[in-house]
């Protein structure tokens, strides 16, 4: 019970992400019609107020690389709240568009740090019978963040009071986190075995049977990088992020129940990954997924080249709100199933102990940077969905050539596979 106290402390700050990732698709609607001309948004600032998050999160992952090797896993999350914090004060008292776009970069740079952090925290925690469940907590509680600010906004909350609303998360987080251990695995890697033991004590209680856990000091690193980064570069080509973000812009001329509808979806699909994980294993999710993804950015591809599937001239958001046979509630839900939670999952798993820290945050880093660039530039292409699906027909071919099955092997074992090359248990 201590082990999950200390998953759901942590994965508030995966709350926090998603409810302030989807903020502008509730906002950007409303402040397109402010009534103020410092406030209100064309469609120049609102492709920024959208995409400046990411560039915010990059910056987090940068920081991560340092943050999560100097403070450790815990503290680096906790550190985070204070720039969260102060984003989500500045856009509830915004005065202009620069006090929006601040609050906007401060709450990314929150969310990078804990995309970082909160999964490796996780994964070592964790014991690898409910390590794959616990892992996709954090796309669970950020997909929940999500769901949260869609029906407040739904309750015709001002967009200022989303805001206040999102430093709830933050404040409860940070309180919860005072009184949880650090990661075992950190303490280790500094060389506080006691302090370690401890930690492991406190979150498996004193009776459980313990791996070794210095098993690898000196571990091939470079292929577990390339494979963890490659799956956060392909996660983000795919285009979910930038639908999330202006999710209610496309569907501008429906219900916010709709947009609500999308949210729940999302959440029950990556509810039955959680479940499914330890048992069928990630790369049946991952390959699940990608055909479900590959399958639903096709059809809207074909919707895209009929006049008919347009919704806005020159306009990217087409064939969603355009058709009545679009396939969107298709696609968070395939993607909410495997590649949502299990690319930042198998970060987690893979990276060797040494190089967990920067690594992690490398990952967050491209992961961002390419999310920035597609979220930017969504609103101005006309057919960006042929692009995705060969992407994610792509994520199909990469799954079943570079990733290594996981399931049910501890992190050592698993660093061990990439030190020696063995793939008796890996295939």
């Amino acid at each position: 019970s201590r082990l999950y106290l200390a998953v759901f402390a942590a994965v508030l700050g995966n709350f926090s992400f998603g409810f302030a990732l989807v903020y502008p698709s509730p906002v950007i609607p409303a402040l397109e019609a402010y009534p103020s001309p410092a406030l209100r948004l064309d469609r120049y600032a609102a492709s920024w107020f959208g995409s400046v998050f990411m560039l915010g999160a990059a910056a987090g992952g940068l920081s991560a690389m340092l943050l999560n090797d100097r403070l450790g896993r815990k503290l680096s999350i906790m550190f985070s709240a204070l720039p969260s914090a102060v984003g989500y004060l500045l856009m509830a008292s915004a005065q202009g568009i620069g006090m929006l776009l601040l609050g906007r970069v401060l709450t990314g740079y929150a969310g990078g740090v804990t995309s970082a952090s909160i999964p490796v925290y996780i994964s070592e925690i964790s014991h690898p019978g409910v390590r794959g469940m616990l892992g996709a907590c954090p796309q669970m509680m950020a997909v929940l963040g999500s769901l949260v600010l869609y029906a407040l906004a739904g309750l015709v909350l001002d967009w200022r009071w989303l805001a206040v609303a999102g430093e709830v998360p933050v404040l409860v987080m940070i309180i919860l986190l005072c009184f949880m251990p650090n990661s075992p695995r950190f303490l280790l890697s500094q060389g506080k075995d006691d302090k370690a033991l401890a930690s492991l004590c406190w979150l498996r209680g004193k009776d459980t049977d313990y791996p070794p856990l210095g098993n690898s000091r000196d571990p091939f690193i470079y292929k577990p990088i390339l494979i963890a980064v490659g799956m956060r570069f392909l996660q983000q080509l795919s285009g979910v992020t930038c639908i999330l973000v202006y999710l209610q812009s496309i569907f501008k001329k429906t219900s916010v129940i709709l947009v609500t509808l999308v949210g729940l979806v999302r959440l029950f699909s990556v509810m039955i990954a959680a479940v499914s994980m330890d048992k069928a294993g990630r790369k049946i999710l991952l390959f699940v997924s990608g055909m479900s993804l590959s399958h639903c950015c096709a059809r809207e591809a074909l919707i895209e080249g009929f006049p008919r599937g347009r919704i806005a001239q020159g306009s990217s958001a087409v064939g969603f709100a355009g058709s009545t046979a679009s396939p969107y509630p298709s696609f968070p839900a395939g993607y909410a199933m495997g590649w949502g939670p299990i690319t930042w999952l198998l970060m987690s798993e893979i990276l060797p102990l040494k190089a967990r820290g920067v690594a992690s945050g490398l990952c967050v880093v491209v992961s961002w940077l390419t999310a920035f660039t597609l979220t930017y530039f969504f609103l101005w292409v006309v057919v960006p969905f042929l692009f995705f699906t060969i992407i994610c027909a792509g994520n199909i071919l990469f799954t079943g050539f570079c990733v290594p099955e996981t399931k049910g092997r501890s992190l050592e074992q698993i660093e061990a596979f990439f030190r020696t090359g063995r793939r008796s248990f890996m295939r």
